[in-house]
C-alpha cells in the first residue's frame, strides 16, 4: 500500500464565540479569536489517500480526481468565506479548526464513492494547518 498526500490552500475567516458563554468566558476560552469582527487564516489542507499501486498506470491515487473532489466539495465551500455566516454547518457550531476538520472530512466522505467508485483508493486522513503552530489531524476512522 502507498499513501499519497495532496496539498491545497484556502483562505477563510471565523469568529470563535459561544452565545451561551458570558463575554468574560468567551474571552477566557477564545482570547483574541473572539474578536467581534472575526479574523482570517490562510489554511493549508493536506488530504491523504491510500491504495495499491496500479500495475498499468503505476499510480496509487488518481490525483486529478482527488483535486476535482476537493475543489468541488471543500474549496468551493470554504475559500474566501466567513465560516460563521456563509457555511451552514457553522450556523450553530463554533467554527474551530477541529470542527472545520470534521466538516471537511464529512464533505470528502460524501463525495468519495462518486470520485473513486472502486475499492481503491481509500480516504485515510486530512491535516489542516491553521498557523505554523496550530495543526489539526482528522482521521477517516468511523466516528
Amino acid at each position: 500500500m502507498i499513501s499519497v498526500t495532496r496539498k491545497y490552500n484556502f483562505s477563510a475567516s471565523h469568529r470563535l464565540h459561544v452565545d451561551s458563554f458570558s463575554e468574560a468566558k468567551n474571552d477566557e476560552v477564545f482570547g483574541k479569536c473572539n474578536h467581534p469582527y472575526g479574523h482570517g487564516h490562510n489554511y493549508e489542507l493536506l488530504v491523504t489517500a491510500r491504495g495499491p499501486v496500479d500495475a498499468e498506470s503505476g499510480l496509487a491515487v488518481d490525483t486529478q480526481k482527488l483535486d476535482r473532489l476537493v475543489s468541488e466539495r471543500v474549496l468551493r465551500t470554504f475559500h474566501l468565506k466567513n465560516m460563521n455566516t456563509d457555511i451552514a454547518a457553522f450556523q450553530k457550531t463554533v467554527p474551530t479548526t477541529e470542527n472545520v476538520g470534521i466538516e471537511i472530512r464529512r464533505a470528502i466522505r460524501e463525495g468519495w464513492k462518486e470520485a473513486f467508485p472502486g475499492d481503491w483508493p481509500v480516504f485515510e486522513k486530512l491535516r489542516i494547518y491553521e498557523t505554523e503552530r496550530n495543526i489539526f489531524e482528522v482521521s477517516n476512522e468511523k466516528a
